[in-house]
């Protein structure tokens, strides 16, 4: 038996004696941020430029929404779904490098889904696996990290988008999962190699921009909590704003779940850009901004996050046109609400246990038939099998 269960059910029964105070402690903190997020166009002026303050004096990486107009609670239906245009959605999967492996190297497996919006035939489907190793595993200070190899799978994913939205026929949406500001380490050993990856990331970017692309992240069941940290600068006191990375005064309160007293079925929110640090790299029409939407069924609310860049969002036909399409592609799965090309183009990038065992046989097999003698599995992973 690998657990103490005696101790874990002490351990629930406090939980659970804490449970019902806290839970009316919450329900009254979102009944205070509601109530700010409807206080109205001069308090949310006073907030804004608090916020702006803090980034300016005390904390530059403070990362929170800043709404771009000052009626937070306003909500957009869902338009009329556009007669035509391509759509195009990309993701991504990977076998990172195992030190424990007989053989070291990685793979990136991506899945590229395209249908004509309004076509009945079967989507198209591509996959792209590219397999790395030897000198390609090495960065400037040594061999790759998980984190440094996720990024090479994100930098693809947004550059193979580029090159499929460039051949399709206009116009264009291209669909990607999770957030479009690209992650990775900005301080330390691994920061050139990120900086390269950026400048290679944002020229991608600018590029569906040129190919005039409408372009978003989908951030499904979000837990950042964007637009709640900017409420929370007006509930900072003026003399505790120095110490603003340690106050949250909203601690406990979801941006997902606030935005379901804002938004019917099918309803976006207003536009938000995001204030952060690496939020600073995207300028211009590339700048980054997002939208709540609600793509729930009946009476299940489900709150999303819809990220895109200046040149979507302050487009009022591409902003509609993607505000459609994502209604109606969660409508695809019933009951679950996500995008269908999304969940396609995920089942063709994901890469099973069985095709991994697959590809390090035949590396295996390929050395072994060269000549080339192969190293021992780690004693770690043949114990954690027994």
């Amino acid at each position: 038996m690998a657990l103490d269960f005696r101790e874990i059910r002490k351990q629930v029964n406090q939980l659970g004696e804490k449970a019902p105070g806290r839970a009316q402690e919450i329900t009254m903190l979102y009944d205070r941020a509601f109530e700010l997020l409807d206080s109205g166009p001069q308090e949310i002026e006073r907030v804004r430029h608090t916020a702006a303050r803090v980034v300016q004096d005390h904390d530059p990486s403070l990362r929170c929404a800043m709404p771009v107009s000052d009626e937070l609670t306003t909500s957009f239906p869902a338009p009329t779904l556009p007669g035509k245009g391509t759509i195009i959605a990309v993701d991504g999967s990977q076998i990172s490098p195992d030190r424990h492996a007989q053989v070291y190297y990685g793979l990136i497996n991506l899945g590229a889904v395209q249908m004509r919006q309004g076509d009945k035939g079967a989507p198209r489907i591509e996959i792209e696996s590219r397999l790395l190793y030897d000198e390609q595993l090495y960065t400037r200070t040594g061999i790759i990290s998980d984190d440094s190899f996720s990024l090479k799978r994100d930098l693809n994913e947004r550059v193979w988008l580029t090159e499929l939205a460039r051949k399709a026929d206009p116009p264009v949406i291209a669909l990607t999962d999770g957030p479009v500001e690209l992650w990775g380490a900005r301080q330390g050993e691994d920061s050139s190699e990120f900086g390269e990856s950026l400048k290679a990331y944002l020229e991608a970017l600018a590029g569906l921009e040129y190919l005039g692309v409408t372009t978003c992240g989908y951030v499904d069941n979000p837990a950042a909590n964007l637009a709640v940290r900017f409420l929370e600068m007006g509930l900072i006191p003026e003399d505790e704003l120095s110490s603003v990375r340690s106050r949250y005064p909203l601690r406990g309160v979801f941006d997902r779940e606030l935005f379901k007293r804002v938004l019917g079925k099918g309803e976006r929110s207003i536009v938000f850009a995001i204030q952060s640090r690496g939020s600073r790299e995207y300028s211009g029409n590339l700048k980054l901004h997002f939208f709540y939407l609600n793509v729930g069924l009946e009476r299940n609310d489900w709150i999303v996050r819809v990220e895109a860049p200046a040149w979507v969002v302050y487009n009022e036909k591409k902003l509609k046109q993607l505000h459609a399409l994502l209604v109606d592609q969660c409508r695809i799965l019933g009951n679950r609400p996500y995008p269908y090309i999304l969940h396609r183009a995920h089942e063709s990038a994901l890469v099973s246990m069985a095709e991994k065992e697959q590809v390090s046989n035949m590396i295996i097999n390929e050395l072994h038939s060269r000549g080339v003698k192969v190293g021992a599995e780690s004693p770690k992973p043949t114990l954690k099998r027994l």
